[in-house]
């Protein structure tokens, strides 16, 4: 199979997947990101605890790139450190706006969400794709 192919799949499969897709009973932060380009809308929620994303949350609605980024993110950063957390969303921004070319690394680093990185070749999409990631930065930032 197409590496591409496997990538579309995977995609196809966190949009899906709707285990990331929910409202946290108990949350400490929280921030709403819209894309006004296409119509996307998303609700973040963390819960922080002692310095660890304890839990992430979203509900929302928008294309399958985005809602499928929304749950790669959860699926990677859940139960990290804030401090660790952020340093792996600038990793993500830096893929897609092609500033970060190590392939090695960015895989390793970045999990299933890898698989957006030719993102950045569809202009319209990349708002798309960093729309989940831009609103838990702003989240745990406030």
């Amino acid at each position: 199979m197409e590496l591409n192919s496997l990538y579309t799949e995977l995609i196809l499969e966190h949009n899906s997947d709707k285990r990331n897709k929910r409202l946290l009973e108990a949350f400490t932060n929280e921030e709403r990101g819209h894309n006004p380009s296409c119509g996307d809308e998303i609700t973040i929620q963390a819960e922080v605890v002692d310095g660890y994303l304890k839990d992430i949350g979203y509900s929302g609605h928008g294309c399958a790139i985005s809602q499928a980024s929304a749950s790669m993110m959860i699926d990677l950063l859940k139960g990290k450190k804030v401090e660790e957390a952020l340093e792996t969303i600038e990793v993500f921004l830096g893929m897609i706006k092609r500033e970060i070319s190590d392939l090695d690394y960015l895989e390793e680093t970045l999990e299933d969400a890898f698989a957006l990185q030719n993102i950045s070749n569809m202009p319209a999409r990349v708002k798309c794709a960093v729309l989940a990631w831009h609103t838990l930065k702003e989240a745990v930032n406030k």
